[in-house]
C-alpha cells in the first residue's frame, strides 16, 4: 500500500517526529491520548482520500514538531514558562460575525498582539533577517497550493501569512481543537472532546503564548476564536483574569455560511461530502454555542456583548467599547491606523447566499430554535435579501 494511502498510527508519528529531531521523548505526552483518539477517528470515520491522508499526516508532523521546537527552547530558557500573560483579551461568539474584521481592526494598534499565521506554522522561527523571510516565504507556497485544491476558501476566509489566525490552530498542536472537526469528518474525535474539554489545549495556549512574548514582550495579547465558547471555563482557569467580549449575529445568517465553509474545507481531503450531514452538525453545535453564551449571560461573569450589525455601522465606536471594557488606552495613534485602514475599500458588495435548504436546514424551525438567543441579546434579523452597504473593509464579511 501506498504511504500516501496507509492509515494513520499515533506511534509512528511520534517516532517519525523524534526521529527528524534527533530527539529520545517529549518533555510532556499528556496530547497522546488525544492524538490516538483523533487519528483513530480520521481513519474510520473521515473518508479521507490519499490527499487527504497525506495532508493529514503532514498536518500532525507540523504539530508535533513544533511541541518539541517549544520544548527544546524550554531546555535552556526554562523561565518561559514563568512568564506572566496578563489580563488578555478574547473575542468570540457566534462565527461569521465580523470577529476577523474586529480583531484585524483592533490589530492596527501597534500596542495590541495576536499569533500570526507564519507563528502559528513556525512558532520558533527567526523573526528578522533572511530566515525569517524564507519561512514567510514557505508558508506563502503552502498557502498556494491548497488555494489550488480550496479555490472557494479565500473568499470566504482569505489567508495570508502575516495575517492574525484563530486560537484553535494553537491549541490543535496538542490535538484538542475543533478546527480538526471543521477539517475532517470526525464525530467520534468531537464527542470525545466535550466529554474530556480543552483544559490540556488552553495550558497549552498559554505557554504558546509565553515563547511569543518572550520575542515581542510588551504588547497585550487580543486573541480571536468562535471555538473559545465551548470551553469558557477552561480558558477562564487558564486565564482568570480575561476580558471576554462576545458578537452577536442572526443565526440563520451564520449558519448559511459555517455550513458553506465547513464543506469548502473538508471537500479536498475527503472523498465524499454529505451536506445534509454538515448542516445538522453545525446547527446542532450552534445551538449548544447559544445555550452557552445565555448561561454564562446570566452567571454575572463580565462580558461585552457587540452585534454584527452595529460593527458594521461603526467599527471604531465598537473597537473604542472594546478598549473602555479592558481597561486600555484608546490612543490617537491607534485611532489613526484604525481610520486609515477603513479608507482605501469602501464599496457597496452584494452579500453572499448561502441556501440553507441544501444542508437540509428549514428557516422556519431555525428561528423557532433560535428565538431564545436572539431574545436574550437582542440580536437584529436579516433580510437574506439585504445589502450591505458602504463595506469598508475587504475582509469584513469573513469573521
Amino acid at each position: 500500500m501506498s504511504r500516501f494511502a496507509s492509515p494513520l498510527r499515533a506511534d509512528e508519528l511520534l517516532q517519525a517526529t523524534l526521529r527528524h529531531a534527533g530527539r529520545n521523548d517529549f518533555h510532556d505526552l499528556s496530547f497522546l491520548p488525544a492524538l490516538e483518539r483523533l487519528v483513530e477517528a480520521c481513519n474510520e470515520e473521515a473518508s479521507l482520500s490519499p490527499m487527504g491522508l497525506h495532508a493529514a499526516r503532514l498536518d500532525f508532523l507540523r504539530c508535533l514538531r513544533n511541541v518539541l521546537r517549544l520544548d527544546a527552547v524550554e531546555a535552556t530558557v526554562p523561565q518561559i514558562r514563568s512568564r506572566p500573560i496578563e489580563a488578555p483579551v478574547f473575542i468570540t461568539g457566534m462565527p461569521r460575525s465580523g470577529t476577523t474584521f474586529l480583531h484585524r481592526l483592533i490589530l492596527r494598534d501597534t500596542k495590541a498582539a495576536a499569533p500570526r499565521l507564519h507563528q502559528l506554522v513556525f512558532p520558533t522561527a527567526p523573526t528578522a533577517g533572511g530566515a525569517a523571510v524564507l519561512v514567510k516565504s514557505w508558508v506563502c507556497l503552502q498557502l498556494t497550493l491548497f488555494r489550488l485544491f480550496a479555490p472557494e476558501l479565500h473568499a470566504l476566509h482569505p489567508l495570508s501569512v502575516s495575517a492574525p489566525e484563530e486560537c484553535t490552530d494553537i491549541i490543535a498542536h496538542v490535538f484538542k481543537s475543533l478546527r480538526f472537526d471543521s477539517i475532517y469528518r470526525v464525530p467520534s474525535y468531537r464527542a470525545w472532546l466535550q466529554r474530556t474539554g480543552l483544559l490540556d489545549g488552553y495550558r497549552f495556549h498559554k505557554r504558546f503564548l509565553q515563547h511569543l512574548d518572550a520575542r515581542e514582550p510588551g504588547r497585550r495579547w487580543v486573541l480571536k476564536s468562535p471555538d473559545h465558547i465551548f470551553a469558557l471555563g477552561e480558558l477562564l482557569k487558564v486565564y482568570p483574569d480575561a476580558h471576554l467580549v462576545f458578537v452577536h449575529r442572526d443565526p440563520l445568517r451564520v449558519l448559511g455560511s459555517v455550513t458553506k465553509l465547513t464543506e469548502v474545507l473538508r471537500r479536498p481531503f475527503s472523498r465524499n461530502i454529505d451536506r445534509v450531514e454538515i448542516g445538522r452538525e453545525v446547527s446542532a453545535a450552534w445551538l449548544e454555542g447559544a445555550r452557552r453564551m445565555r448561561e454564562l449571560a446570566a452567571s454575572g461573569t463580565r462580558v461585552l456583548h457587540l452585534h454584527y450589525v452595529d460593527i458594521v455601522r461603526d467599527p471604531l465606536d465598537a473597537v473604542q467599547a472594546v478598549y473602555e471594557h479592558c481597561n486600555l488606552p484608546f490612543t490617537e495613534e491607534a485611532q489613526e491606523r484604525m481610520w486609515r485602514s477603513l479608507q482605501p475599500s469602501r464599496r457597496i458588495q452584494r452579500r453572499r447566499r448561502y441556501e440553507l435548504a441544501e444542508y437540509g436546514l428549514d428557516r422556519g424551525t431555525l428561528r423557532e430554535q433560535f428565538t431564545s438567543y436572539v431574545k436574550a441579546f437582542d440580536v437584529d434579523l436579516e433580510d437574506e435579501d439585504s445589502v450591505l452597504e458602504d463595506r469598508r473593509v475587504v475582509s469584513f464579511q469573513h469573521g
